[in-house]
């Protein structure tokens, strides 16, 4: 089998940036206290060192808005000093009146692929981050939706069942632009009502051929590796999906409040064991490197 590639790690500095301080705020991952400092390449890399990953996906990580090219810059000098990450996801605001002055300042950065914009939002306030629920419908977003395209960018979907169909009309609208659904579409609602939508949303989702799904973060919810659910969540992914839409990402260094690096791939290995090797390595390698122009 191929090294994996990490399509979703954050790597970030505390130093001499004060936005980053203040009070702790709720978050769906439960507190992190544990996490709320630095998290340099070097310890990421130390993370991963058994695990055999050979390549990395950074995905931006919410710095303040009026410094989302200095997160992009960061990452990009550090992959110019250690080469790591091979790819970065930054954030650009779509509900400015043109998004692509952001654009043209991201795309100086080589490694830059795509956006991330977080849509998801929920009855629930701790789970919420979009300001409404249908906020892509509205024409502002669209209208600089449809310039990513024009970058060669993808974009980051982050969203959960109850938005799952406008989503869908979303990638529809923008066939030339690849959507990556983050956390395989954030299972938030475990009973069998819950469950039963979300998978409904996911078909939809996959009835668009330009989004693919990551498998990741699928502890967040229960803030612990449960082999059981990453597997069940996983194979009913890739039955939808199929195994070449869909890619591994770790989500570190929030997992690392309730893994190792280790234990977890050693849980995505188990869940991906009954499939063949060309759809293990579609998953775990291939995939991520076509989606994110990863050479």
């Amino acid at each position: 089998m191929t090294g994996i590639v990490d399509a979703h790690h954050h790597i970030w500095r505390r130093k001499d940036v004060p936005w980053l301080e203040g009070p702790m705020l709720p978050r769906i991952f439960g507190p992190y206290e544990a996490i709320r400092r630095d998290y340099p390449i070097s310890e990421y890399l130390a993370d991963i060192a058994n695990s055999g990953v050979t390549h990395s996906v950074y995905v931006q990580a919410n710095w303040a808005k009026e410094h989302f090219e200095d997160e992009v810059k960061w990452v990009q000098q550090t992959a110019d000093e250690t080469g790591w990450p091979n790819a970065i996801v930054g954030y650009a605001d779509l509900m400015v009146e043109d998004v692509r002055p952001q654009l043209d300042r991201l795309s100086r950065y080589s490694r830059l692929r795509g956006i991330r914009m977080q849509l998801h939002w929920h009855d629930n306030p701790q789970y919420r981050f979009a300001a409404k629920p249908d906020l892509m419908c509205e024409a502002r977003f669209r209208h600089n939706m449809a310039r990513l395209a024009d970058y060669k960018l993808s974009f980051d979907l982050q969203v959960f069942a109850g938005q799952m169909a406008d989503a869908a009309e979303l990638a529809a609208e923008f066939s030339g632009t690849v959507f990556i659904l983050q956390h395989a579409g954030m299972l938030e609602d475990l009973t069998a009502i819950g469950r039963a939508a979300w998978r409904q949303g996911m078909m939809k989702l996959a009835r668009q051929p330009n989004v693919v799904s990551k498998l990741s973060g699928l502890g967040t919810f229960i803030h612990k590796v449960d082999g059981d659910e990453i597997g069940d969540i996983a194979r009913q992914t890739i039955g939808i999906f199929g195994a070449e839409r869909c890619l591994f990402g770790s989500n570190f260094p929030i997992e690392k409040l309730w893994s190792s690096y280790d234990g977890l791939i050693e849980a995505y290995r188990a869940a991906l064991a009954g499939y063949s090797m060309a759809a293990q390595d579609q998953i775990l390698s291939a995939t991520a490197k076509r989606v994110y122009r990863i050479d």
